[in-house]
């Protein structure tokens, strides 16, 4: 049997459903598809009126062990009691394989969106942040990877040397603003501080709200700093972000001590996190999904803002940290 393609080209109607037949469940109503560009997620009902969704792994990017390890996290964290959305266990086993592709299937679970401008969600998601980084602190992953450069910043330098979706004329300019940004990185960065098992992408696009969060999609789960699963919750002006980090960091030490000094960096995460995410799309144009997806990456105009957005960065690199309240200053 050959490997699958990396951008799903084989993975068919058909395909699903045998998929889902071998674990036991009979599909009775269509593949409705969810968005999502790393992987492929269908919602779906059984013949009891079950509501599912499956989520076929993207081949060639993690491992059965590195998925299972996202499972086993996921497991402890429901144990503890945190609401998270967690794999089903069919046939003993949460993750299950099929002509190649590893798949998973969850309950359907829905919820409304997350509301960034409302200071009370944001407390109960601190709330809950401090408890999923209590249990993340127990161990480290050991198949999963730890934050860093060589991920982040290096590896996505390459793919964008590389790359011929660049504009010719702009490609300079472009890998120049890359490089700045790599050289203040590797002077900005550094490494004290505890790794704990960490959501790792904990946008508000990742939490659903039913009567309190619903922490969705631990796909990039990862050792890393307790900053990385708190920074992208944090918006507005300067005078704003220490609003609401004072009501996220109050909440969080409810259940876990936070470094105040990792604070230092929220601007090095986020200028790995822009990197990684062009090289990301960039890496994966060959799939169809992409170019209908991110239609103006062929813009000459978006490479221009990305140069200037870099450029913006780099400078931001050089600023003092995020200084806190008094309150919350270590």
């Amino acid at each position: 049997m050959t490997e699958p393609a990396f951008n799903f080209q084989n993975l068919n109607p058909d395909t699903i459903l045998d998929a889902l037949w071998d674990t036991g469940i009979r599909v009775e109503s269509g593949l409705t598809a969810l968005n999502s560009y790393e992987n492929r997620v269908y919602q779906f009902s059984d013949e009891d009126k079950k509501r599912y969704v499956v989520k076929f792994y993207r081949p060639q990017r993690w491992s059965s062990q590195q998925i299972e390890e996202e499972h086993q996290f996921t497991a402890e964290l429901l144990a503890d009691e945190v609401p998270v959305a967690a794999p089903l266990a069919l046939q003993g086993k949460t993750l299950h394989q099929h002509d190649g592709y590893w798949f998973t299937v969850f309950p359907s679970l829905g919820g409304r969106q997350y509301e960034t401008d409302n200071y009370d969600h944001l407390e109960w998601v601190g709330r809950f942040l401090g408890r999923i980084h209590q249990t993340g602190r127990k161990k480290t992953f050991t198949a999963r990877p730890t934050f860093g450069l060589q991920e982040y910043i290096n590896e996505p330098q390459q793919v964008l040397e590389a790359s011929n979706l660049i504009p010719a004329r702009l490609k300079k300019d472009l890998l120049a603003s890359v490089e700045l940004l790599s050289t203040t990185l590797q002077k900005c960065w550094h490494t004290q501080w505890r790794p704990l098992r960490l959501h790792g992408d904990c946008h508000p696009g990742n939490i659903l709200w039913r009567d309190g969060p619903l922490f969705v999609d631990l796909d990039d789960a990862r050792n890393g700093p307790a900053v990385q699963d708190l920074w992208m919750l944090v918006n507005g002006d300067i005078q704003e972000q220490r609003i609401q980090w004072d009501i996220l960091l109050e909440a969080y030490s409810e259940f876990c001590e936070f470094d105040t000094h990792e604070l230092s960096l929220i601007e090095p995460l986020r200028a790995m996190r822009m990197v990684y995410y062009l090289a990301w799309i960039v890496r994966r144009w060959q799939d169809p999904a992409f170019p209908a997806s991110f239609p103006w990456m062929t813009d000459e105009d978006f490479w221009r803002r990305q140069i200037a957005i870099f450029n913006e960065q780099a400078r931001l690199l050089q600023e003092p940290p995020l200084q806190l309240t008094p309150a919350f200053q270590g």
